[in-house]
């Protein structure tokens, strides 16, 4: 069975560079002020989505399990 995930971003910190958009843009989607905003994560491989999680420059990023909701390392 794949794991599903969910995926938060936290408005306070998001700077809007884009770089999880680049690196998994079905996880991530753009809103009117630049920000990113969760899309759809399970689109997209785990290892893509956690790879723009941790290239975020901010840390504003959150995965985890979406049954369990244990946030995954990355």
């Amino acid at each position: 069975m794949t794991r599903r995930i969910a995926v938060s971003v936290d408005h306070e910190l998001c700077v809007g560079n884009g770089m999880c958009r680049g690196i998994a843009p079905q996880a991530f989607v753009a809103v009117a002020d630049g920000q990113s905003s969760a899309g759809d994560p399970n689109a997209e491989p785990l290892e893509r989505v956690l790879e723009a999680a941790a290239n975020c420059p901010v840390s504003a990023i959150t995965v985890s399990d979406a049954d369990t909701g244990e946030e995954l390392d990355f």
